[in-house]
């Protein structure tokens, strides 16, 4: 795929979303591009509509529930459900994508939320997950490329909402990737790079300041 033919498509399916994520589904990349996690932590089978407005948008996606899932199998033994923060992270991971089909190259990363609300469960004869993710707003921070975006996302099976994510905040930073794992080099141990810092500080309080907080 075309890199300007990425930035226009409304929906993907799975086999785009794996190809994405190990890195092989864009031919003329313009740097490197972030991913979404490959599976069994890859929480989508399919975006199902993307729609971009200005600094606002919406995402949607769904991933088809199948009785030996992963963590069906120890999540809990007697007992089994999904683990409800797979859900959220599937609405991280969508932001994320959402910054990358609006040009953001670089290293995707989970930033937080305001609030999460959980009033149902995930089990192994349900059919299927659906998010549904209003990107309120993103930005980009020119002199260092960063984006980020924070957006409501919502998490329904079989057409019943069972978890409400609040200000959810991802962000593509360039320069962060361990790409030469596993050998000990600059990006081999954790924590705030010194150089993003003041980058993610100003974005944060951007964000809040406009919310009013």
């Amino acid at each position: 795929m075309k890199y300007q033919d990425f930035l226009t498509r409304t929906s993907f399916e799975k086999e785009d979303l794996l190809a994405f994520a190990h890195g092989h589904l864009i031919q003329d990349a313009p740097g490197e591009m972030g991913r979404l996690p490959a599976p069994p932590l890859l929480m989508m089978d399919r975006v199902t509509w993307v729609d971009k407005r200005g600094r606002r948008g919406h995402i949607t996606a769904e991933k088809d529930i199948r009785i030996d899932d992963w963590f069906f199998q120890c999540h809990f033994l007697g007992d089994p459900v999904q683990p409800g923060i797979l859900g959220l992270d599937a609405i991280w991971q969508l932001i994320g994508f959402y910054c990358s089909l609006n040009g953001a190259t670089g290293s995707g990363r989970a930033l937080g939320c305001d609030s999460v609300e959980f009033n149902g469960q995930i089990r192994p004869h349900n059919r299927i997950v659906r998010y549904e993710i209003e990107i309120r707003r993103f930005s980009e921070i020119r002199e260092t490329g960063a984006m980020i975006a924070v957006g409501n996302g919502k998490v329904f099976v079989d057409d019943e909402q069972v978890y409400v994510m609040k200000n959810a905040k991802a962000g593509i930073f360039k320069d962060i990737a361990y790409s030469d794992y596993p050998i000990r080099s600059d990006h081999a141990i954790g924590g705030l790079p010194p150089h993003e810092e003041s980058t993610l500080d100003k974005i944060l309080k951007r964000f809040r300041r406009n919310d009013g907080q």
